[in-house]
């Protein structure tokens, strides 16, 4: 039994390092995402973190995950501004 769980546990860190080859809409949603909270956190005078939680909290997360192909192809002002108005309705008050 701990000769699988010690054969297990090393294919698993073999695995986890392994490099990762993300597809281009993969890599375009994290960088739309990495740009748009830093954003949001630049335009309401927040930390990047703070940012964040403050998204997760509010439901900005979720909707930038679900509707990032359509907000990137916008201005960023009105991203930030859809964000704000989302996070708004469920309750934050930024």
């Amino acid at each position: 039994m701990r000769t699988f769980a010690v054969y297990s546990i090393r294919k698993t860190m073999e695995r986890l390092k392994e490099p990762r080859i993300l597809d281009r809409e993969t890599r375009n949603k994290v960088a739309f995402i990495t740009f748009i909270v830093q954003m949001f956190a630049a335009a309401y005078k927040m930390s990047s973190p703070n940012a964040y939680r403050y998204l997760k909290k509010y439901g900005g997360w979720d909707f930038l995950n679900e509707h990032w192909w359509a907000l990137h192809t916008d201005n960023e002002i009105y991203a930030v501004h859809d964000l704000y108005l989302v996070c708004r309705d469920n309750g934050g008050l930024r």
